[in-house]
């Protein structure tokens, strides 16, 4: 019974934190209010008047305290609606994240078993490169969350205004490599970066400047965000 996620694993999850965070936030303020319903076969979901095209990443036992990852259900094996599920396994396999291969995990030895749970989701979102993803009750003891697979989700970029807030809220949510967080929304981004000591130096769009210093012990020490005319 695992106690704790691998260091494999938590440098894989602070890759998505920042962005993740962003686009998670994004994309509950585009989801109506409103009952949910889907169709896995045709990989539909629907919430209120809003249908997405979605695929099925995982479901979390509340009685059990366990995660399957939605390649390993059984009666999903194989079908379009889990084929991102299995993108992440594969992706897994060939970096070496156990946690990402793994059928089945067994939560109930971390001292929080559904906010385990929730960082599987989390890094499996990450790992699509979904832009989020939507837990929702498929029982009296089950969650199962959905990646939206759909162009109608608005995708959050980089925003020198707003990149400060973005980076401490993503470097304060694991809390496990504050360099991973920034480096990973630079990538994420397709924003070229560079290493200058104790500073990661990033070249937004339109000729903005970002400079991200971290101090002695590798926390985010400041955000300096040279705004051009």
């Amino acid at each position: 019974m695992a106690s704790e996620f691998s260091d494999a694993f938590l440098l894989e999850a602070e890759r998505h934190a920042a962005w993740g965070a962003a686009q998670l936030e994004a994309l509950t303020a585009f989801l109506p209010d409103g009952p949910w319903t889907a169709d896995l076969p045709s990989c539909r979901y629907q919430q209120g008047e809003l249908e997405l095209h979605v695929g099925v990443l995982g479901t979390y036992d509340m009685d059990e305290q366990s995660w399957m990852w939605g390649w390993a259900n059984p009666g999903l094996q194989g079908t379009e609606v889990v084929a991102l599920a299995a993108a992440v396994q594969r992706y897994g396999l060939t970096h070496g994240i156990a946690e990402l291969t793994a059928e089945v995990l067994d939560l109930s030895g971390f001292a929080d078993p559904r906010r385990a749970a929730e960082m599987l989701a989390f890094t499996g979102m990450g790992v699509a490169e979904a832009p989020g993803y939507i837990g929702v009750p498929a029982g009296p003891a089950t969650q199962v969350y959905f990646l939206p697979d759909d162009t109608q989700v608005p995708r959050i970029g980089p925003d020198p205004v707003t990149l400060p807030r973005t980076l401490l809220t993503g470097a304060g949510l694991i809390g496990y490599s504050a360099r991973q967080v920034v480096s990973g929304y630079f990538d994420h981004h397709g924003v070229p970066q560079r290493v200058e000591g104790d500073r990661i130096v990033a070249d937004l769009p339109g000729g903005h400047a970002v400079e991200v210093d971290f101090d002695a012990s590798g926390r985010i020490a400041g955000v300096g965000a040279k705004v051009q005319p």
